[in-house]
């Protein structure tokens, strides 16, 4: 479960975090009465759950209410990666002398957490690792005995962090630690975690994730759940214990397995193409799951085609074809669907959709062309 940024400060607020005076406004004229409220020069930002506000457009420095009216105005029904922003964040803009990165995560490969701190902020830690892998320093603390003084402080010193701000970031990161570990997360950040000119520290971004299995003992923060509408096939998704994750393409996958995915994922970007989804219905999927599958991807209204990759282990083919079947008989699609069997019971799969309105090829490679193809061509009357 993803929270808001302004959530995020609150709860970072509680446990200690120093964060910029900041408030909520859905239609430019409370931001206009925020920012009056702060009284200086204000950053105006999209409340998505989504990154890269800043690259698109979502986050606008503001220097007199006014100007935080137009920001407002501007951003206020944006999309960014498909979301559709419904409110602003209004918070006093910070004199940023330099800034840092600190997240805290889950390292599957040693079954414990992760902290992470880099004195190269504002950017997106991936690209950093990719980058400068030597500008990230990390720790890995007994999940049992939380993050020690000593741990934090020889992270501090890896990194390289100035030593005026030393002690401070090593209060930061071990309270990020506690709320880490109080709210059953998957990932806290801050990012960028502001140096100000006057040598003082606080959050400029802040991201939450908490784990869906915990939220039964989790009750404020569940409160906090929200879906969009543009997050609705995400939630249907995952009701139905499918791997969803939404898109900003046009061309809808399915598949099974998360590695065939990704795959499909790959061919339809080196065909030219970019996927409107990521979907794995998983292993031994029947009629009625691959049935939902489609429904779920052909409810995005910027899918232009689909995309069915399935081999068959476990799955059958002739299995997703009668889903297919059921979903086209049912709601004819507005988009052309491609389709590539392989494995068990392909053979039988393709006999049952030989005279269907749809395109069969039998690699992945071919069904991505010619997905990409007619995701291109003028959209259907």
């Amino acid at each position: 479960m993803k929270v808001h940024e302004y959530q995020a400060k609150q709860i970072l607020q509680r446990a200690g975090i120093p964060i910029p005076d900041g408030r909520l406004a859905t239609t430019p004229d409370e931001a206009e009465s925020a920012a009056k409220a702060i009284g200086a020069s204000v950053a105006v930002k999209a409340q998505v759950h989504a990154g890269g506000r800043g690259k698109a457009g979502g986050i606008k420095v503001a220097k007199s209410p006014s100007d935080a009216k137009a920001a407002a105005t501007a951003i206020l029904g944006m999309e960014i990666k498909g979301l559709r922003v419904g409110k602003v964040y209004v918070e006093r803009a910070a004199d940023v002398a330099s800034e840092l990165y600190l997240g805290i995560t889950l390292d599957r490969d040693r079954r414990r957490p992760v902290v992470m701190l880099s004195t190269v902020g504002g950017m997106e830690i991936e690209e950093v690792a990719v980058a400068s892998p030597n500008k990230i320093a990390r720790g890995w603390p007994s999940p049992l005995l939380g993050l020690l003084a000593f741990e934090a402080r020889a992270l501090v010193f890896a990194a390289g962090v100035a030593e005026a701000q030393r002690e401070t970031v090593v209060d930061i990161a071990r309270r990020l630690y506690r709320v880490y570990a109080e709210t059953d997360a998957n990932l806290v950040e801050i990012n960028p975690l502001f140096v100000q000119k006057d040598g003082s520290v606080l959050a400029g971004d802040a991201k939450l994730d908490v784990d869906d299995n915990a939220l039964f003992r989790q009750a404020e923060l569940a409160k906090l759940k929200e879906v969009s509408p543009d997050e609705e096939a995400e939630e249907r998704a995952r009701a139905l214990g499918f791997s969803f994750v939404q898109l900003d393409g046009d061309v809808g996958i399915i598949g099974n397995g998360a590695g065939l995915v990704m795959a499909t994922l790959d061919a339809v970007r080196n065909a030219g193409g970019r996927a409107a989804n990521f979907l794995d219905v998983g292993g031994g999927a029947k009629e009625a799951v691959v049935k939902a599958a489609l429904e779920i991807v052909l409810s995005n209204p910027r899918v232009r085609s689909v995309m069915i990759n399935i081999f068959g282990g476990i799955t059958r083919g002739d299995e997703v074809a009668k889903g297919i079947l059921a979903v086209i008989e049912k709601h004819p699609p507005s988009v052309p669907l491609v389709v590539r069997l392989s494995g068990t019971e392909a053979e039988a799969g393709r006999r049952l959709l030989e005279g269907a309105a749809l395109e069969s090829r039998a690699t992945m490679d071919e069904a991505a062309a010619e997905a990409v193809r007619l995701a291109q061509e003028p959209a259907r009357a």
